[in-house]
């Protein structure tokens, strides 16, 4: 399975999409990004294509639009993501972002890892 590799500007367009706010954290995951919450992916970016991981309904709801489609390698789609149409401009993608960020801001926080002492 190959990591797509996404350019500045897939990188620069998924930090324009984050929302901003203390508790959404953006950082690197695999040569991509992950917008998490209390430890929480929520959304990611898979070379240029931007996923979001949403409640049930509301999963099925997006997945019925056009352009929108499983997230992540094509063999391995991450289970409960959907990425968003390309072509969304932010305010397009905004609803979808937020319902996310709302689903995983509901789950319990994820406990950090012990840093390990060498």
């Amino acid at each position: 399975m190959e990591m797509p590799k996404p350019t500045d500007a897939d990188k620069q367009r998924f930090r324009d999409f984050a929302p901003d706010g203390p508790t959404v954290e953006v950082k690197p995951m695999f040569g991509n990004l992950g917008a998490f919450v209390n430890g929480n992916m929520f959304m990611g970016l898979f070379g240029s294509s931007i996923g979001v991981k949403l409640a049930d309904t509301d999963r099925d709801e997006l997945l019925a639009i056009e352009g929108a489609g499983q997230f992540g390698p094509a063999e391995r789609p991450m289970g409960g993501y959907v990425s968003l149409p390309g072509k969304w401009s932010g305010t397009q993608a905004a609803p979808w972002i937020d319902k996310a960020l709302a689903h995983m801001a509901a789950m319990p926080p994820k406990a950090k890892k012990p840093t390990q002492k060498t």
